[in-house]
């Protein structure tokens, strides 16, 4: 059971890992152009000292050639780039950058303006390029078994922090830095570090800029977009009335209360039947497939009988509303949790599929590179804070009788 190894950071027998809503650190990012609506640009540029058109001229290099440097926007002249550039401070740099999968896949460790990191991972495939991107620093959701979760909860990212991700990723992509050839970046989920739920507006707004057309925003399509959640009910259910057509992912994990308490904290306020209630709402509204994620551990959550319970809990809400996607944990060094045996796997999808699941085992990536979101920014803190001129901050944990 989970309990048999405890929580990150903690110092007593019997610790049990606790859902933190409450940032660590509350300073907020500056003003960038990326955080504002449309119709608020013109009124910021203006307050700069700039005519209203150069909102539109901004946007378009911002949004439709991936820069942001007033520099390289030409054509703006020299006393205009300097009021423009009051717009369009710098919110991320590179620290780290990981390649595996023959340049396929890159993992890239950002530094924030405060000193702060987040990872994100960019993935080639053949038709389609994905980011995997962060929402949050650390995480407050305080499961036990995500590299995430163990680093605790520092603070909320800002729209524009997230949208910096998706900016560089775009411009990555499209210079040939991902293996090789010019791709455009074409797939966004919200799997990375956080609970995107838990940073509502931000994620909002950076949804509206990535899915506008240009030169409001990237012009990625909604139908492309993931955002994943532990299961904050609340947040499920006005997500469904934004009337937005992204794909929501459940990070469900186990099907059965007793086990879910455990393995995923929020559990604890909303059980699994409310859960999936509100997923089976938000197929209803949106006509968008739920994705049911589930992370297989040895001997933890992967028995034959939780597939056949996992199977009947979504029948009972209705057929071919969920698709289920087992994913092979990828373990943190030198804990208890382990990716299930491959048999065992098989067997857990045959016994869905037999029940009329469509399941789909994910592709993992980045499995050699610190793969799983958290598990990059733990080693650098860990190990090479000197790195990033920070010293390390214990995760936080939680005692209970």
């Amino acid at each position: 059971m989970p309990g048999d190894e405890a929580p990150a950071g903690a110092s007593t027998p019997g610790a049990r890992a606790e859902i933190n809503f409450r940032a660590a650190r509350r300073g907020k990012p500056p003003r960038h152009f990326a955080d504002l609506e449309v119709s608020e640009r013109k009124v910021a540029v203006a307050e700069v000292g700039l005519k209203a058109f150069r909102a539109d001229q901004i946007a378009r290099h911002y949004f439709g050639r991936f820069e942001a440097d007033p520099g390289e926007m030409t054509d703006l002249g020299a006393a205009d780039r300097e009021l423009a550039a009051t717009l369009l401070p710098p919110l991320v740099k590179p620290v780290l950058t990981q390649e595996a999968d023959k340049g396929w896949t890159q993992k890239t460790l950002w530094q924030l303006f405060d000193g702060s990191e987040v990872e994100s991972v960019l993935m080639r495939y053949p038709k389609r390029v994905t980011l995997c991107v962060s929402s949050q620093v650390g995480c407050g959701m305080g499961c036990p078994f995500c590299a995430t979760g163990q680093l605790g909860l520092t603070r909320n990212l800002s729209a524009a922090e997230i949208l910096e991700q998706v900016r560089l990723a775009a411009r990555a992509a499209e210079s040939g830095a991902l293996g090789g050839s010019e791709a455009r970046l074409s797939n966004i989920v919200f799997m990375g570090m956080g609970e995107g739920l838990a940073n509502y507006k931000p994620l909002l707004r950076a949804i509206r800029a990535i899915t506008d057309p240009a030169p409001n925003g990237f012009g990625i399509s909604a139908r492309n977009l993931v955002v994943s959640t532990v299961g904050l009910v609340p947040g499920i259910r006005k997500l469904a009335a934004e009337g937005l057509p992204v794909t929501l992912a459940v990070s469900l994990h186990a099907p059965d209360n007793e086990l879910r308490d455990e393995l995923v904290p929020m559990n604890r306020r909303y059980k699994v039947a409310e859960v999936l209630d509100a997923a089976y709402a938000y197929f209803e509204a949106t006509g968008r497939r739920v994705s049911i994620e589930y992370a297989l551990i040895r001997d933890m959550n992967d028995h034959s009988w939780r597939a056949q319970l996992l199977a009947d809990e979504l029948n009972a809400r209705g057929k071919t509303w969920a698709h289920v996607n087992p994913i092979p944990l990828n373990p943190t060094p030198g804990s208890i949790w382990t990716a299930s045996l491959g048999r065992v796997m098989e067997e857990f999808m045959e016994i869905l599929r037999q029940s009329g699941i469509s399941t789909t085992l994910r592709d993992t990536r980045g499995s050699d590179i610190d793969g799983a979101c958290g598990q990059l920014a733990a080693k650098v803190k860990n190990d090479g804070a000197s790195l990033m001129g920070l010293e390390p901050e214990p995760a936080r944990s939680k005692s209970v009788e």
